[in-house]
């Protein structure tokens, strides 16, 4: 599997899938999940309601997965990232989960390509060092079984490309 960094808006790629940082509602809200909503029109709030009509809320550490609606990537994987806490409640498992959960979606629904931005950094607060660390190790460690052929770590801002350039 091949790892890749870019600073971009995740919204404008076309890949097998992108993931969302989303709430455990799925309907939306700030940041890279708003952004998603928006850009990919009412049809992915649709199967995000018909989603949570079926499994109630997405736990955080859980993804699901629906198409892209007019975005140009082909579905969107929306996973549930931790809120920072101070790192004592969990936090690092779950944003861990995070990863490995879109993964393993991505996988079962044959997808070759996927793209991740910076889970739990924005408003959730989670600290942008040791997130991409995890997201990073996280990665390299997950068995696809060969089904994955590109992982790209796409950054908004700077900060968290400085980060990932490191890391990676």
């Amino acid at each position: 599997m091949k790892l890749q960094l870019i600073k971009a808006d995740i919204t404008t790629l076309s890949v097998d899938a992108i993931v969302n940082a989303a709430n455990s509602s799925l309907l939306g809200g700030g940041g890279v999940d708003g952004a998603i909503h928006r850009r990919g029109g009412p049809q992915i709030l649709e199967e995000c309601k018909a989603i949570i009509e079926r499994i109630g809320r997405c736990e955080t550490g859980r993804a699901v997965i629906t198409t892209a609606g007019e975005l140009p990537a082909r579905h969107v994987i929306h996973t549930v990232g931790p809120v920072w806490h101070g790192g004592g409640s969990g936090e690092p498992a779950l944003l861990a989960q995070c990863y490995t959960a879109s993964l393993r979606l991505g996988v079962e629904n044959g997808l070759r390509a996927i793209a991740f931005p910076n889970i739990s950094t924005g408003i959730y607060g989670y600290p942008k060092q040791p997130a991409a660390e995890i997201a990073v190790a996280t990665v390299r460690k997950f068995d696809d079984g060969g089904g994955i052929d590109t992982v790209t770590f796409v950054c908004f801002d700077d900060e968290n490309y400085d980060i990932y350039r490191r890391l990676l």
